[in-house]
């Protein structure tokens, strides 16, 4: 695998035919990993499916919700499943599960409505909007009440005055509700006109008795689209303790539904037959996958926590296909970067050493985003996966966010990167040859080349732990195998790079006179020498430590001094 990619490869391949039971493109004893949003194909090709209809049930007692959750995270799965149960009940599919003794319901028409179908081009959304509430219609006899041609609102508000007068329930799942808003929120006109209809639909739908249930679901909580205030009956269950791991894994589901998957990583990473896997190396793997995929909190009280379904399922499903062990970042690299982040990053710009650290954000500023063109940044993190619910600060006031796991700090970095060096070469194996083997001379060069494309408009309270988080997020970004505050037996060094040929130890200061860069730069090389930076282990190969400080000074900002010590 070519180096610019953000993956960590540990032993990738067994040595013997024991260790790898099958190829069959996913197949472990019968059970495979499944590669749709239906939950009727989950029933019928004997995938693993992880039994959430005990939190399913716990939801539809509400019965108008609205939950949010981040990209890749199953949501879709969970509206389909709501959908196939009340639309066919628990026969055939929900034999086994949690629910199927317990559900006494009638079946219900069910009207899905996924905004993802659906262009950014206001025009064509009204069209494709329509064509699904004529289709629904048709279905129930009503078509020739709906006048499809005045537009969405009207278009529904018939449907609604059909069902209504024929005393008809349905059941309406309406999934990524927020995907125009994103789409559009660079374009202020366009995304007012997607607004007031969003408003104006669930206008419509408040209060209908006709509606069985509802669920909406997105990215984003948004008052401005007015789901809580025209529609004030619709709760928010997006912390709701008793749902709040309905999407995302927990730790004992791994390990009871992808046993054979745990015993065939752990087989890979050992190079030993799957027959002599112990509990022991489950759990290791099952550590290794906590640290890189787990944390995620979506509980008002902060204590239930989520693997990224995403993320587990790449992983295992890399094992099984190609016999690697492969702890990638899958999240980021298939979707994990909403447009919603995308676009806000193109015109703010985003401080990478606030992220280092747990981040405290108000009550208010948290619960109740008004508008997502003025969402505070650290919320839209959290609402896209990037942060997550920590704790509530003792004052009560405020709510603690952090990163939730090592692949979204990773994405979080790259992210970064691409935000701050707009105009940066990110060539992995170009910058690899350069750190690897380069002088010191030419490195402090290349850095400052990098530090040239930074728009200082949008940086301009600059300081050492900014300039570390900048050339942090660039060694990510390009897929240097880099670490910062590595711990040496008596100091942590800035920024370590490890190559097969050689360690680059880089101590970091900053200054903004010429006589305070001496003094820092003195200041630094001590450093090394004196806690003995890039220490770490005894390794045979080149150990290159570069003590360099950064002017701050307006009209300078660049690395003006440094040192090779080693």
């Amino acid at each position: 695998m070519s180096s610019n990619k953000i993956r960590e490869i540990i032993s990738v391949y067994a040595s013997c035919p024991a260790a790898c039971p099958s190829r069959d493109g996913g197949n472990m004893n019968g059970k495979k990993i499944a590669r749709t949003q239906s939950f009727k194909d989950f029933r019928r090709f004997n995938y693993i499916y992880i039994d959430k209809t005990e939190q399913i049930y716990r939801l539809i007692e509400n019965r108008w919700v609205f939950i949010s959750r981040p990209r890749r995270f199953g949501k879709s799965l969970m509206l389909d499943t709501i959908g196939t149960l009340f639309e066919e009940g628990v026969e055939p599919y929900f034999r086994n599960t949690w629910i199927y003794d317990k559900w006494t319901d009638t079946r219900y028409p069910v009207l899905r409505l996924n905004f993802l179908d659906y262009t950014a081009k206001y025009n064509e959304f009204c069209k494709l909007f329509c064509r699904d509430i004529t289709g629904f219609a048709r279905k129930l006899g009503v078509a020739d009440e709906i006048a499809a041609d005045d537009g969405p609102a009207e278009a529904l508000f018939d449907l609604m005055k059909a069902l209504v007068e024929r005393g008809v329930m349905i059941v309406v799942l309406i999934d990524e509700y927020d995907t125009q808003l994103t789409a559009s929120m660079d374009n202020p006109e366009l995304y007012e006109q997607f607004r007031g209809t969003l408003r104006d639909l669930y206008g419509i739908l408040k209060g209908k008795q006709c509606i069985r249930f509802l669920c909406v679901t997105g990215v984003t909580r948004l008052k401005d689209v007015s789901i809580f205030s025209v529609g004030s009956d619709i709760a928010d269950l997006s912390y709701y303790s008793p749902v709040s791991t309905i999407t995302g894994f927990v730790r004992e589901e791994i390990r009871n539904y992808y046993a054979d998957y745990l015993n065939l990583a752990a087989s890979l990473i050992k190079n030993i037959p799957v027959s002599q896997v112990e509990e022991c190396q489950r759990e290791e793997v099952l550590d290794r996958l906590a640290g890189e995929y787990d944390g995620y909190c979506f509980d008002r009280f902060y204590k239930k926590k989520v693997f990224s379904t995403w993320s587990v399922n790449s992983f295992f499903r890399e094992a099984i296909e190609n016999h690697s062990v492969i702890f990638g970042d899958y999240w980021y690299d298939n979707g994990g970067m909403p447009t919603i982040l995308a676009k806000y990053l193109e015109t703010h710009s985003i401080a990478p050493e606030k992220y280092s650290e747990n981040i405290d954000v108000s009550m208010a500023d948290f619960w109740n985003p008004s508008s997502l063109l003025s969402m505070r940044q650290e919320v839209l993190m959290c609402q896209t996966g990037y942060l997550t619910v920590r704790s509530v600060i003792p004052n009560g006031n405020s709510v603690r966010l952090g990163v939730p796991n090592r692949e979204v700090r990773r994405s979080l970095e790259k992210a970064m990167s691409q935000a701050i060096f707009h105009n940066a070469e990110f060539a992995g194996d170009k910058n690899e040859e350069l750190f690897s083997k380069a002088s010191a001379e030419e490195i402090v060069g290349r850095l400052n080349s990098l530090m040239n494309t930074i728009s200082y408009e949008d940086y301009q309270k600059i300081n050492e732990k900014t300039v570390q988080g900048m050339l942090h997020a660039f060694m990510i970004g390009s897929g240097q195998p880099v670490r910062t505050e590595v711990q040496s037996a008596s100091g942590r060094s800035d920024i370590v790079l490890d190559y097969p040929e050689r360690r680059l130890v880089l101590e970091l200061k900053y200054a903004e006179t010429e006589k305070e860069c001496g003094e820092r730069l003195t200041e630094a090389v001590s450093q090394i020498k004196e806690r003995r930076y890039g220490d770490l282990l005894p390794v045979k190969r080149e150990v290159l430590q570069i003590a360099l400080v950064f002017n701050g000074k307006p009209g300078v900002r660049q690395f003006t001094h440094y040192k090779a010590v080693g």
